[in-house]
């Protein structure tokens, strides 16, 4: 190994910590169960998690009228530095009134917990057809990420927040790793450089194999798959845990390969989401991300590269995390392997084109995924699980 240097910066060159300290909170949650309160949604909870540990740094809190319309435009704060997706906290007209500009409100899980307090800077109610067809290249209400947006209400609220107590996690709690527990597990390991790899589906033979590929060129691996919320139809990511941890134990070298999960939720963004992923596991301490095929994507709303493409609208000073870009990778007849078109010489009729799409249709039919498409102990995991759905 080489010498140790220190790890990547985070983004914006500070690690932000929302946490308030044990005197704090006893005196900040007194005068919280006094102040008008705010049921979270689930989308909300995962953001305040994000924003709280520093996944989302430099955010300090939800976004106030003057970055969203920064970021909605230019992808970028309104200082400069890059930033692709507004984190929005969004309310109903129908109890806007309730919530007053340049005021304390209390923060709540649906359980009735209080778990943050915030400051209210701004208030406004924007174009969200226009926020749609920016971030998500659509306004159609049938795209997933478009109907959550609208769903979650008309009217904006941003100021910063103070978490008074962490979110009441009853899942994955030795895989919940702050950025501030991953840099200190990456420097105990002595990685200077490491890939992370995004995933909201089991890891099948395409993505072992760019995981791979990228683990030749760096010293360590971090599989982040995304926990919070995600479309109906995709694999609940309990299941999805099960399959990630049997292949590092199977299919990874121990040493190279560490699993923590990534508590936002899905947002379907396509290029712009791949954006926000990147930054977020700059802040983890990573200093490549794998971007593959459609990251992030969903139904025919992007182009299979756009993903790829949107990196080349920063800088390298704008973004340090480096990009790993990847063909379309595939399992190839002739030779018995995985490949894509850069190393394979097969015609198209030799090639067996992955997904998670089509793994979900072949279990959603009964089939059980061949090993040109999952390892057999996953597709073993993933039968099982789909079995236990239907009874």
């Amino acid at each position: 190994m080489s010498q140790i240097k220190s790890l990547i910066q985070p983004h914006g060159g500070k690690l932000i910590n929302c946490y308030l300290s044990e005197n704090e909170r006893k005196e900040t949650l007194l005068r919280a169960s006094n102040l008008p309160r705010l049921i979270l949604s689930i989308r909300n909870i995962a953001d305040l998690e994000c924003i709280a540990n520093g996944v989302y740094s430099p955010l300090e809190g939800f976004v106030n009228e003057q970055e969203y319309n920064s970021i909605v435009k230019d992808m970028r704060l309104s200082n400069g530095l890059a930033w692709s997706i507004p984190v929005t906290l969004q309310i109903s007209e129908f109890v806007a009134e309730q919530y007053k500009l340049d005021s304390e409100i209390a923060l709540a899980h649906p359980n009735g917990e209080i778990l943050a307090v915030m400051t209210v800077t701004s208030k406004f109610k924007p174009d969200q057809n226009f926020e749609a067809e920016q971030v998500y290249r659509t306004a159609d209400e049938a795209h997933p990420g478009v109907a959550a947006m609208k769903r979650e209400g008309e009217v904006y609220l941003g100021g910063a927040i103070k978490l008074i107590k962490s979110i009441p996690y009853q899942d994955f709690l030795d895989y919940r790793l702050t950025p501030e527990a991953t840099r200190v597990e990456f420097a105990k390991r002595e990685w200077n450089t490491i890939v992370a790899f995004q995933t909201r589906n089991p890891i099948h033979r395409a993505h072992e194999y760019i995981t791979k590929i990228a683990l030749e060129l760096v010293d360590g691996l971090f599989i982040n798959p995304l926990v919070g919320q995600t479309k109906s139809d995709d694999i609940p990511a309990n299941v999805r845990m099960q399959c990630y941890q049997i292949l590092m134990e199977k299919y990874y070298p121990q040493n190279r390969v560490c699993l923590g999960v990534f508590p936002a939720a899905m947002r379907y963004a396509g290029p712009r989401e791949a954006i926000m992923h990147a930054i977020a596991r700059q802040n983890y301490g990573c200093t490549h991300f794998i971007v593959g095929r459609d990251h992030a994507g969903v139904g025919d709303y992007y182009g299979t590269y756009d993903a790829q493409y949107i990196f080349n609208e920063f800088t390298d000073s704008e973004l340090q995390i480096t990009p790993l870009k990847f063909e379309h990778a595939f399992y190839c007849t002739r030779t018995q392997s995985m490949a894509t078109g850069k190393t394979s010489p097969s015609t198209k009729e030799e090639r067996i084109h992955l997904s998670g799409t089509k793994v979900r249709q072949m279990l959603r039919n009964g089939q059980t995924p061949p090993p040109e498409f999952s390892r057999p102990e996953v597709a073993e995991i993933l039968v099982s699980s789909m079995k236990l759905a239907t009874v």
